[in-house]
């Protein structure tokens, strides 16, 4: 097979994208991530970013049940007193996320309310551009958590994704994050072969050969994760949910396993991004919501009991909320502002930020009242022990999610 036509394959099947292959970007395999085991102090603090693609709507997830305004504006998919997780006399968390109320009541999570940024932007790949380069004004090409890996050494092993290609946010000016897919694919006979390293090949493309050729391997510590589970009727199946706008991926679950065990093991990587997509919901939102959020809710909350005690901090983030009154389809249009969660034995749980206004609004969306800056700014000064004003272009601001 010539180089040309694998290269062209192994980036139509998401093993590493055609930019990151261009910029110097690496796909890694699992095994390379796993032969860092015990490079790192055992206190040094680990990030998970989880990503809901789609722009996850904030008001039906974090509920102002008590605020008629929010039962005016979405009369069709409102939810009432009765129906919320609560977690005050005015705000409750949706049904679906039973773990996540668990993990409030019991300190270790916190709801941080209203966060945007200034003249938001309702295009999904604009929005989760800013997000993931945490610059409101001009989005360039590096990543915060890139920023940081130059910051840090620049090993990619130090930042993992666990998708089908490096994400913006792991890109750095100098150094980029280690890709690392998952997840099963269909695959015809013979293309096994991709995974062969071919004569005088470039080292990147011979190295995303060899992540290609890691995916079996992947695959099949998937399948017997799932194989130890006990039957669940219940349960849903994790597969098949359509990202919207850019990146996510089912297996949301898989993904955090494969997170618990190099974090078990004492891997030297500090950051690692996952993500799950679908959460677009222009139509029939309440249901469908409830599901994507059940998953979230599940994956979530047993990789956090799986870390308890151990310095790991998850943050979970979608590239935009959804407007404050519902459409005519029972669904809601892209907003602004919205709910982070970021959970861990660390976190300050409870409630930060102020809840926007229902009725003061923007051209009838939220205004927000928590910069996004100074959430990451506190991740990466609590978490990464970092300065922050180095990652995030001298921003001083600062909200402290995580110690005493």
């Amino acid at each position: 097979m010539d180089t040309l036509t694998r290269r062209k394959f192994l980036i139509a099947s998401g093993v590493v994208g055609a930019g990151a292959l261009a910029a110097g970007a690496t796909a890694y395999t699992l095994k390379d991530i796993l032969a860092t085991a015990g490079d790192r102090p055992a206190d040094a603090g680990t990030l998970v970013l989880v990503t809901l693609y789609g722009g996850n709507d904030g008001l039906n997830t974090v509920v102002p049940y008590a605020d008629a305004s929010y039962q005016d504006a979405r009369p069709g998919i409102a939810y009432d007193a009765g129906e919320v997780l609560r977690l005050d006399d005015r705000t409750g968390l949706n049904p679906a996320m039973k773990g996540f109320h668990r993990l409030f009541t019991d300190g270790r999570l916190a709801v941080v309310r209203g966060v945007g940024y200034p003249k938001p932007d309702r295009s999904h790949f604009r929005s989760m551009d800013i997000w993931q380069t945490a610059d409101p004004v001009r989005p360039g090409t590096t990543g915060w958590l890139g920023r940081w890996l130059d910051t840090a050494g620049g090993d990619p092993r130090l930042a993992v994704s666990f998708e089908p290609a490096l994400p913006p946010l792991l890109a750095g000016a100098t150094s980029a994050g280690a890709a690392v897919p998952t997840g099963a694919r269909r695959r015809a006979p013979g293309v096994t072969g991709f995974g062969a390293e071919a004569a005088g090949e470039p080292p990147l493309q011979a190295r995303a050969a060899r992540c290609f050729a890691d995916l079996d391997r992947i695959d099949q510590m998937i399948t017997e994760v799932r194989d130890a589970q006990p039957d669940d009727p219940d349960a849903d199946d994790d597969g098949g949910d359509p990202a919207t706008g850019t990146g996510g991926r089912a297996e949301l679950g898989a993904q955090l396993d494969l997170v618990a065990q190099c974090v078990e093991a004492g891997v030297a990587t500090r950051a690692f991004s996952v993500s799950l997509g679908g959460f677009d919901t222009h139509a029939d939102e309440k249901q469908l919501q409830e599901i994507l959020l059940g998953k979230v809710d599940k994956a979530v909350t047993a990789f956090a009991d799986r870390m308890a005690g151990r310095p790991v901090t998850v943050a979970v983030y979608s590239e935009f909320g959804r407007r404050v009154r519902a459409n005519a389809s029972d669904g809601t249009d892209h907003g602004t502002a919205s709910n982070v969660f970021v959970l861990g034995s660390g976190v300050r749980g409870g409630l930060h930020g102020e809840q926007p206004s229902l009725t003061d609004l923007d051209d009838g969306d939220l205004k927000h009242t928590v910069d996004f800056r100074d959430v990451y700014a506190g991740l990466l000064s609590d978490v990464l022990a970092t300065d922050p004003a180095e990652v995030l272009g001298g921003w001083t601001g600062r909200l402290a999610l995580t110690g005493s």
